[in-house]
């Protein structure tokens, strides 16, 4: 049987996302299903169980690892439920090894009490410089195809100075000063969103209020992006495919990201665009870019934007091209379309995850939802909210909503796998174990936000939480807040999401009152990559 080490039970740690290393699934599934594994070494170091690379191995791993991406399964939330929130397989497994350790191999329970004491639970276990470890072979696969050519992104580069030198001239468009000067843009979408719902309360029809939510989420990305909407809204349907076409990569890259190896053979193959172009990787979100780009200006054949006041507004793509036309060795053409799909990409699903967790808490905990409609109302009474309500409207007059969307943020993170590091060569020290080098380390976010040393009843919706605590456990509860990521690598968009939830969701619950459609049925979850939901089909009524 599979030997592990320890130095606490926890399988979390108290001073934040530095200290805290995720429970790989494949680990735990080899004790759940009782391998034999002589040939692997495994170490779990207060929460962080490290997967040691051992060829033989791999191939029992891998499998598991991929399995565990498509998992589904309906979480659910009382008030003060028992522990119920196992959207797939990965959380599970990544939480349950440490958490009940009668269940699991005496190896890991003995070995515990052995090295219990051998640290402070209060204290950090480690703390590793982000510069220490290394992104592994899951990230390239995300990269866009451009021109027969892999094009590495922010989130697909494993190339730190490349990371940075990329950042640099991009970073100040997703700053909240310069998407606040668009925030009348949001307006506009917010406007098409409520006609829309307004015409489904009329009709006394049921809405499926999860899709509707990403057809505005997207809608706002395009404004921000392109500086014009995508016509998800106008349209109430799935332009040229691009949801279900995303939907597609996900897969493609959460399953290809745990056999990296795989993807040589696929999409990566250099054969595979010149065989199937329609299926290269990104093709579809590349070209959908390009049919925006186009819409505004022309992209010549030497693959130069024709300016054409392109560079005058306030969106990315108008201010990258400005940079661009300045110095054009400081932004290519290349790495503003690289940019712009980018956005495309990531900037609705993870907006529109979080949108639909704090509704569907809301309606899950009626206590909850009235105290926020009462403060949105005496703040309305007051006159301290404008129509559509402004984001800083939202974040002065509304602390009890900012803590409900922070809480179902915390529950449902949007991200459901780790984010996955490589020990470098040398190997690491932590906690007196040395990791080799080539050994795969994370965090998952899931896991840091259901730690009940930091979160009291982790699995309870308690938005309060974040206003009765003390200074000093507000600080650590901010610390293990991991939805956006940490670090130079943190969400780039992070703002843009921000923008939207503290301004749609107000104005949703001013307007109207929101009930479930089948208030007994729980909605579904599918893991592949993002924690996406099924379901939220609700019922409104104009108040």
């Amino acid at each position: 049987m599979v030997s592990f080490h320890r130095t606490d039970f926890s399988p979390y740690t108290s001073n934040g996302l530095h200290n805290s290393l995720q429970c790989s699934s494949f680990q735990c599934a080899v004790c759940i299903l009782g391998f034999d594994c002589p040939s692997a070494d495994l170490a779990a170091i207060r929460g962080w169980v490290i997967r040691y690379p051992r060829p033989s191995f791999r191939k029992v791993h891998t499998s598991l690892e991929a399995s565990q991406c498509l998992e589904r399964k309906p979480p659910s939330h009382g008030d003060r439920s028992p522990p119920s929130i196992w959207p797939t397989c990965a959380y599970w497994s990544s939480t349950r090894l440490c958490q009940r350790p009668g269940r699991y191999p005496r190896d890991i329970w003995s070995e515990q009490r052995v090295h219990k004491s051998t640290s402070n639970p209060r204290k950090p276990a480690a703390r590793l410089s982000e510069l220490t470890l290394s992104q592994t072979g899951f990230y390239p696969i995300q990269c866009i195809s451009w021109n027969k050519q892999p094009q590495m992104n922010l989130f697909s580069t494993r190339d730190e100075q490349f990371h940075r030198d990329q950042k640099r001239p991009v970073a100040n468009a997703y700053s909240m000063t310069s998407l606040l000067e668009m925030e009348p843009a949001v307006d506009s979408c917010t406007e098409i969103f409520f006609s829309r719902l307004r015409d489904f309360a009329d009709q006394k029809k049921p809405v499926d209020l999860g899709t509707w939510l990403q057809y505005y989420a997207f809608d706002v990305v395009g404004e921000f992006t392109f500086g014009k909407k995508l016509g998800f809204l106008q349209e109430g349907r799935d332009v040229d495919g691009m949801m279900e076409g995303i939907q597609g990569i996900l897969a493609y890259a959460s399953l290809c990201g745990q056999v990296p190896e795989m993807h040589k053979a696929l999409l990566g193959n250099p054969l595979f665009p010149l065989l199937m172009p329609s299926m290269e990787s990104w093709n579809q979100v590349l070209q959908f870019t390009l049919k925006m780009v186009n819409s505004r200006a022309s992209l010549k054949r030497d693959g130069e934007l024709e300016k054409s006041g392109l560079e005058t507004g306030k969106d990315m793509l108008s201010r990258w091209m400005a940079i661009h036309y300045a110095d054009p060795g400081k932004m290519s053409t290349r790495d503003v379309i690289v940019h712009l799909s980018t956005n495309v990409f990531a900037g609705s699903d993870t907006t529109a995850i979080a949108l639909r967790a704090i509704i569907y808490f809301l309606l899950r905990h009626p206590r909850i939802l009235d105290k926020v409609v009462a403060e949105i109302d005496e703040a309305d009474r007051r006159g301290s909210l404008t129509i559509p309500i402004s984001y800083r409207e939202s974040i002065a007059h509304l602390p009890y909503l900012g803590a409900v969307i922070k809480e179902a943020m915390r529950l449902h993170p949007s991200v459901g796998l780790i984010l996955e590091r490589h020990v470098p060569k040398g190997g690491i020290t932590v906690c007196g174990k040395h990791i080799p080098a080539g050994t795969t380390v994370g965090i998952n976010a899931w896991v840091l936000h259901h730690n009940p040393t930091v979160f009291p009843d982790p699995e309870a919706f308690v938005p309060e939480r974040w206003l009765e605590s003390s200074p000093e456990k507000l600080k650590e509860m901010e610390q293990s807040f991991f939805v956006f990521g940490a670090g130079s690598r943190t969400c780039v968009g992070k703002n843009i999401s921000l923008i939207e939830m503290h301004k749609i969701i107000p104005q949703l619950l001013r307007e109207f009152r929101i009930q479930l459609h089948q208030p007994l049925k729980q909605w579904k979850t599918k893991n592949a990559w993002f924690v996406q939901q099924e379901g939220l089909v609700c019922e409104l009524l104009r108040r």
